[in-house]
């Protein structure tokens, strides 16, 4: 009965791991400089605008990567830890773990970004797996909301006027052109 005891208090001791789908690339490290690069970027592309009236910016894995985890840390209660943020095939992947008590699961989100006719970025969440079931609606709008925030919130109030054109994602880069309004 000791040792049945023992074994019951350790397996709820652990953790248990869920599992779930796999990361859709490398793992890309968090790098803060990486989030300040991105809203730098922002702030060039607009100075550049005011005399040519196009902008056009360049974000990278990285810089998206810091960018979510930075938002993420700053909640309360976060719904993921060691956020990565994949552009790939024209789709936005974000991977995370999620962890509840003693649960933990792999978490991964498909946003597929798509324009307006009025040039305004809106995001359609394609997939959500959370472990072996589907993502609860909380995680798809904490993922959508901050997503969203990088473009019509901190990053895109610097951007207030612009009128985008094309939005292209491939190989790890997301390209963003448009006009001041």
């Amino acid at each position: 009965m000791l040792v049945f005891l023992s074994l019951v208090l350790a397996s709820l001791a652990c953790q248990v791991d869920l599992g779930g789908p796999q990361a859709p690339g490398a793992s890309i490290p968090v790098q803060p400089a990486a989030a300040e690069e991105l809203q730098a970027n922002w702030q060039s592309a607009l100075e550049a605008a005011v005399e040519t009236g196009q902008v056009s910016i360049l974000i990278n894995e990285a810089q998206m990567t810091a960018f979510l985890a930075e938002r993420i840390e700053t909640r309360e209660e976060p719904l993921i830890r060691n956020p990565q943020v994949y552009l790939q095939n024209d789709q936005i992947h974000v991977y995370g773990i999620a962890e509840r008590g003693i649960l933990k699961a792999n978490i991964l989100i498909t946003v597929t970004p798509e324009l307006s006719q009025e040039g305004e970025i809106t995001f359609q969440l394609s997939e959500a797996s959370v472990g072996p079931v589907p993502a609860p609606s909380a995680l798809k709008s904490t993922i959508s909301a901050v997503l969203t925030e990088a473009f019509t919130g901190s990053i895109g109030s610097l951007a207030t006027g612009i009128r985008i054109s094309s939005l292209a994602i491939t190989d790890g880069l997301m390209t963003i052109v448009g006009e001041l309004r």
